[in-house]
C-alpha cells in the first residue's frame, strides 16, 4: 500500500468519526443543550450562581429557545415546570438545586432563609432528630469566605456562609455535610454539635492546577496525569532566583534541562543551546500558550554543545510576560508532531488584568577566579521588567510586557589561541502582549506575540601579528576580532475559541520569524592588506514558521465515568535564507585589488612569507553569493487523541499523528499512556510511543566556509550543503529523519498533606540521529579549502535516566519553611556509527563522540531550602553538577610526539572537569505589601570548573560546562506590584 493510499485513509477514517459524532449528536439533541449550560448562560447573564450536587444534573437537556429574553425570575420560574428540580433562593445571589421527588421523599421542612415550594409536606417529628451546628468557613490564607455553601448529604438541604464566613446551621443528627467554595477545594465532614468549627479550603496554587501540555482533556490535572510534567510559577520561583533570562533560569530550576553559555563558538555565543535529558536542542519542541513556537535560524557549529542542531531563543521571550512554565518530560511526537523527542516545554503568558509589576536587577560578576572576594568585577548587568494587565470588555482582558536587559562581557583566563575569552556582551529589548476578546457566552478571541531585538558581542580566536592573517600596517600586535550580531525575533498567534454541538474547537494560525545578521568589527581582510576596512556586513540567516491549525475535543460523560476525544489538523510553512554580506567580507583579492576567481594565477594571490594569505573577514568570514539559500517546505499532519477513565483508578491515553512533508516524506507515529491510582495518595504511571524529528532545513541546506582552529593552528573548512554533489561524493546521503522509541514508567506519591515525591525512569532510543562530521581531506578538490564537514544521518543512541523531586513545607503561626530536593540521573550511550565504507575516526570520532556525550550530563542535583519569617523571605540551594569529559585536539595531533603510545595521546588529549557544587543564597523583604527588595548571589563561593590545558575548543582554561565559567554573580532587585 503506497504512502498516498494510507495518508488519504487515514484522513478518511478521521473525518468519518468527527462526522459520525456530529450527525449523532444532531440526531437525539436536535434545538437541546445540556442543562448546565443554560445554567453557566443564566449565571453569566445574572450574575447568580447555582450550588447543586455535581451527579445531580448528569445527561439532562433541555432546550433553550423559549429561555431567550426572560428576566431572572421568569426563568427560574419556567425550569421549575420543565426540570424535575426546585431552585432555592437562598440570597446572597446563590441559587440551591434540589429533586423534586428527593423533596417529596424526605418531607423536608424549609428553615430560615431556605423555602421548597409549596407542595412540600411537614413533618412534625423531624425537628426532634436536629442539631445546631456553627463555625467559620476561611480561604488557606485566613481570608473569611462569604458565600460558601453547605449542603447536607442526606436531605440535600444547604445554607451559604455569612458575610464574615460563619454559619450556623440545623441538620440531622450525625449527618455528612458538604463545604464548597467557587475556585477552592471542597470538603465533605461530619461536623459536631457545641463545637464552634474552622472550617480551611484550600485555594489557588495549592490546588492541583490544570495542564495545557501534555493532555487535551480540560478534566485533567497534575497529579493525575500519565507522564511527568514540571510546573513552575515563574512568580513565586523567580523571586528566589538571580538569573535574568529564561535559560539560565530553568538551568537551576529544573535538573533535567541543561543551557550552556559559549564563547569562541561563533553564532552560538549570542544564542544558548539547551538540551533536555542530554538529548539535541532540536529535539525538544517549545509552545506558546500551547502553540508552536518557531526555531532560530542559527545552527550550533564549532565548539559548541548541540553541534549540527537548531534550538529555539528562549531568551527572546521576556520573563516579565510568563505566568508559568510546564515542561512535559517525556516523548510527544504523535500528539504534537516533530521536534518533540525529548519532551515539550509549554511557556503560559500572563492574563492578569488588573495589576502593575514593575522589576529591576543590577548586577555584576566576581573577575577574580582566585578569590570568593570580589577584588575585581565585571559582567555588569542592568534589567527592567514591567507588566500591565487591564480589562477590555466583559470578560476579556488585554496584558503588556516590556523587558530591557543590558549584560557586559567578562573576560576570563585563556590560552595561547586566544586573549579574550569570555562571556558575550548582550543587548536585549522585548516587547510582548496576551489578549483575550469575548465575542459571545460561548466564543472568544485571543492574540499573542511580540518582538523582541536583541544585539551581542563576542570576542573570536585571537589574530597573531606575524601571520598571514594579519596586516602589520594595522594591528602591529595583532588583534582580537569581535563578532557582533543584530538578531530580530518576532511572532504573532491569533485565533477563535468556540463551541460548536458540545465540541471545544480551536482556529489558530501562528507565525515566527528569526533573523541573525553579523556584524564583524575590529578585524580586517588580509588579502586587501593596508587598504582593508575593519568592519564588514557578513550576512546572516533567518528563518520563518506560518502554522495553520484546527483542534476539536469534547469529552463525553459514560458511566462510572467519561472519556475525552481530541483531533485536529496543521498545516505548517517553514521558509530558510542565507543571505549574503558585502564582498569584502568574503571576497579573496589578488594583488591587484580583483576579486579572485578560478581563472587568478596562483602567482597573483596575496602572501605573507611564502603564505598565501586568507581572504574574507577574520573572525568570522561573510556570506557569500554562493552560499545563499532561499528554500521552503509544507507539512500537513493530522492526529487524534485520547483519554479514557476507565474508574476512578484506572485511566488510558492514546495519541496517533501522521505527518506528510514536501520535501522528504511522510511519517506515522503512535502514543500510549496509563496512570493507576494504587491508593488515594499514590499513582503508578507510564508510557511508551514512537517519535521523530524531521531535518530541518538550515542542516539539509546551510554552508559556510569558515576557519577552523584545531589546537592552535588555523585551518580554512567548508561546510558542505546536504544536497550538494560533493556530499555524494563522499558517500553522505540525503538527510531523512530522525525516529526514535520512548519508555517511561514512575510513581508520584503525596505522603502526607506537606510531603510530595515524584520519581520516573525513561529510555530513550533515537535512531539516525543528525550529526555534524569530522573534517574530511578536501586538497582535492582544488579549491584552496583544506577541510569539508557534513550533516548526516549518523549515529544512533540510547538514554537511560531518572528523574526525581522531592518536595516537604510546614506552615507555622508566622513562618514557613520549605525543602525541596531534585535531581537527574542520566546516561547516554552510542549503539551504531553509520560511516558505512567512510573512515570512522574521520567521520565521527572519538572526539566528536565526545562532544555528543558531553550534552548528556551524567547527573545533576538541586536542594534548595526556603524560610520566611512575616514580611523576610530566605533561601540558600546547593547545585551538583556531575563529572563531564571531553576530548581535545591533541587526539589529532602525530603519535610520535607521544613516544609512539596511543595510551598516552589519549591521556593527554582527555579533559576531565570534576564534579562540583555551587551555592546560592537570596534574601528578600517585604517593605510593603507592594514592594520588595531582594538580594543575594548565584555561585556564592565563586566556583570554576577544573582547570585544562591550552588545547579547548574554547580557546579558554575551560570548555563549556553546564555550570558556566562566569564565577560568582551578585545582584540586589526591587519589585513593585500595584
Amino acid at each position: 500500500m503506497t504512502k498516498k493510499l494510507v495518508f488519504l485513509k487515514l484522513i478518511l477514517i478521521v473525518f468519518v468519526s468527527f462526522t459520525f459524532q456530529t450527525a449523532l449528536a444532531q440526531t437525539k439533541l436536535k434545538n437541546t443543550i445540556p442543562l448546565a449550560a443554560l445554567l453557566n448562560k443564566i449565571s453569566n447573564t445574572y450574575e447568580i450562581f447555582f450550588t447543586y450536587n455535581a451527579n445531580l444534573l448528569l445527561n439532562k437537556k433541555i432546550q433553550d429557545a423559549g429561555f431567550r429574553n426572560l428576566s431572572l425570575e421568569a426563568s427560574i420560574s419556567l425550569l421549575e415546570k420543565l426540570t424535575p428540580f426546585l431552585f432555592d433562593d437562598l440570597g446572597n445571589n446563590y441559587f440551591v438545586i434540589y429533586s423534586k421527588e428527593e423533596v417529596a421523599k424526605k418531607k423536608l421542612l424549609s428553615q430560615g432563609t431556605t423555602f421548597f415550594s409549596k407542595d412540600a409536606i411537614i413533618d412534625s417529628t423531624f425537628n426532634l432528630n436536629q442539631i445546631t451546628v456553627r463555625g467559620i468557613v476561611l480561604s488557606s490564607d485566613n481570608t473569611p469566605l462569604s458565600g460558601a455553601a453547605l449542603q447536607e448529604k442526606e436531605s440535600l438541604k444547604g445554607i451559604t456562609t455569612n458575610r464574615d464566613g460563619t454559619f450556623e446551621f440545623k441538620v440531622q443528627n450525625k449527618n455528612i455535610i458538604t463545604i464548597s467554595f467557587l475556585g477552592h477545594e471542597s470538603k465533605t465532614l461530619n461536623l459536631k454539635p457545641n463545637v464552634f468549627h474552622s472550617i480551611v479550603l484550600l485555594s489557588g496554587q495549592e490546588l492541583d492546577e490544570v495542564q495545557v501540555v501534555g493532555s487535551r482533556n480540560k478534566n485533567r490535572v497534575a497529579n493525575d496525569t500519565p507522564v511527568a510534567i514540571d510546573f513552575i510559577n515563574i512568580e513565586d520561583t523567580f523571586s528566589k532566583s538571580s538569573q535574568v533570562e529564561i535559560n539560565q533560569f530553568l538551568q537551576y530550576a529544573i535538573p533535567s534541562f541543561n543551557a550552556t553559555k559559549q564563547s569562541g563558538a561563533d553564532g552560538a555565543d549570542h544564542i544558548d543551546p539547551a538540551t533536555i535529558r542530554g538529548l539535541g536542542p532540536d529535539q525538544t519542541l517549545v509552545l506558546i500558550n500551547g502553540k508552536r513556537r518557531h526555531k532560530a535560524s542559527l545552527i550550533n557549529l564549532y565548539g559548541t554543545r548541540g553541534r549540527g542542531n537548531s534550538g529555539t531563543d528562549l531568551n527572546a521571550i521576556p520573563i516579565s510576560a510568563i505566568k508559568r512554565i510546564e515542561l512535559l518530560r517525556d516523548g510527544a511526537s504523535a500528539q504534537y508532531g516533530s521536534d518533540a523527542i525529548a519532551g515539550v516545554l509549554n511557556i503560559v503568558l500572563k492574563d492578569s488584568d488588573n495589576a502593575l509589576t514593575v522589576t529591576s536587577t543590577l548586577g555584576f560578576n566576581n573577575a577574580d577566579t582566585n578569590s570568593i572576594y570580589p577584588n575585581r568585577v565585571d559582567g555588569f548587568t542592568y534589567k527592567l521588567g514591567l507588566n500591565y494587565g487591564m480589562k477590555i470588555v466583559k470578560g476579556g482582558f488585554v496584558n503588556f510586557s516590556a523587558e530591557a536587559l543590558s549584560t557586559d562581557k567578562t573576560i576570563r583566563p585563556a590560552t595561547l589561541a586566544r586573549d579574550k575569552y569570555g562571556q558575550a556582551a548582550v543587548k536585549n529589548v522585548s516587547f510582548f502582549l496576551n489578549a483575550e476578546i469575548p465575542i459571545d457566552i460561548s466564543t472568544k478571541f485571543y492574540i499573542n506575540g511580540g518582538v523582541n531585538y536583541k544585539n551581542t558581542e563576542a570576542f573570536a580566536f585571537s589574530r597573531r601579528a606575524n601571520t598571514a592573517r594579519n596586516v602589520l600596517d594595522i594591528y602591529p600586535n595583532g588583534f582580537d576580532p569581535l563578532i557582533t550580531s543584530n538578531i530580530i525575533d518576532n511572532s504573532a498567534s491569533i485565533g477563535l475559541l468556540t463551541s460548536f454541538k458540545e465540541w471545544n474547537v480551536d482556529l489558530n494560525n501562528t507565525f515566527g520569524r528569526n533573523n541573525f545578521h553579523y556584524f564583524i568589527k575590529n578585524t580586517l581582510n588580509a588579502t586587501l592588506e593596508e587598504n582593508s576596512p575593519t568592519e564588514f556586513d557578513a550576512g546572516g540567516h533567518q528563518l520563518m514558521q506560518n502554522t495553520t491549525s484546527i483542534d476539536f475535543s469534547k469529552y463525553f460523560l459514560a458511566a462510572p465515568y467519561g472519556y475525552n476525544i481530541a483531533m485536529g489538523l496543521e498545516y505548517r510553512i517553514d521558509a530558510y535564507k542565507i543571505f549574503s554580506g558585502e564582498e569584502a567580507s568574503y571576497g579573496s583579492y589578488d594583488i591587484n585589488g580583483d576579486l579572485i576567481n578560478s581563472r587568478t594565477p596562483l602567482l597573483d594571490y596575496q602572501t605573507y612569507n611564502g603564505v598565501i594569505r586568507p581572504g574574507g573577514s577574520q573572525g568570522f568570514p561573510g556570506y557569500g553569493p554562493e552560499n545563499e539559500v532561499d528554500r521552503n517546505r509544507s507539512n500537513f499532519s493530522v492526529y487524534l487523541d485520547t483519554e479514557i477513565d476507565f474508574s476512578e483508578k484506572f485511566m488510558l491515553g492514546s495519541a496517533l499523528r501522521f505527518e506528510y512533508y514536501s520535501d522528504f516524506g511522510s511519517t506515522l507515529n503512535y502514543k500510549l499512556a496509563s496512570r493507576y491510582k494504587i491508593t488515594q495518595k499514590l499513582n503508578l504511571r507510564g508510557s511508551f510511543s514512537t517519535g521523530f524529528r524531521a531535518p530541518s532545513l538550515a542542516q539539509r541546506y546551510y554552508n559556510l566556509t569558515f576557519t577552523n582552529f584545531i589546537g592552535t593552528t588555523a585551518s580554512e573548512s567548508f561546510l558542505i550543503a546536504n544536497n550538494s554533489a560533493i556530499a555524494r561524493r563522499f558517500n553522505i546521503d540525503e538527510l531523512q529523519e530522525e525516529k526514535a522509541r520512548n519508555f517511561s514508567l514512575g510513581f508520584t506519591a503525596k505522603l502526607s498533606k506537606t510531603f510530595n515525591v515524584a520519581i520516573d525512569a525513561y529510555y530513550v532510543a533515537i535512531k539516525d540521529r543528525i550529526i555534524l562530521s569530522g573534517n574530511f581531506d578536501a586538497s582535492d578538490l582544488g579549491v584552496g579549502i583544506d577541510n569539508v564537514q557534513f550533516f548526516a544521518n549518523g549515529v544512533n543512541t540510547e538514554t537511560t535516566g531518572v528523574d526525581l523531586v522531592l518536595n516537604w513545607h510546614k506552615k507555622m503561626e508566622k513562618s514557613q519553611l520549605s525543602i525541596d530536593l531534585s535531581g537527574n540521573i542520566n546516561n547516554m550511550i552510542i549503539t551504531h556509527i553509520k560511516n558505512k565504507a567512510l573512515d570512522q575516526e574521520t567521520f565521527f570520532g572519538t572526539r566528536d563522540q565526545q562532544y555528543l556525550l558531553a550534552s548528556a550530563p551524567k547527573s545533576k542535583f538541586n536542594l534548595g531550602i526556603n524560610y520566611s519569617y512575616k514580611k523576610l523571605e530566605t533561601s540558600v540551594s546547593f547545585t551538583r553538577f556531575s563529572r563531564v569529559d571531553l576530548v581535545d585536539w591533541q587526539i589529532s595531533q602525530d603519535i610520535s610526539n607521544f613516544n609512539n603510545s596511543e595510551a598516552e595521546r589519549a591521556a593527554a588529549a582527555a579533559d576531565i572537569y570534576e564534579p562540583k557544587i555551587t551555592t546560592d543564597v537570596h534574601f528578600s523583604y517585604h517593605v510593603t505589601t507592594a514592594v520588595n527588595l531582594q538580594f543575594g548571589a548565584n555561585n556564592l563561593l565563586n566556583v570554576y570548573p577544573t582547570k585544562q590545558n591550552s588545547f579547548t575548543d574554547s580557546g579558554g582554561l575551560w570548555d563549556a560546562t553546564q555550570m558556566g565559567t562566569n564565577g560568582a554573580f551578585y545582584y540586589t532587585k526591587l519589585n513593585i506590584k500595584l
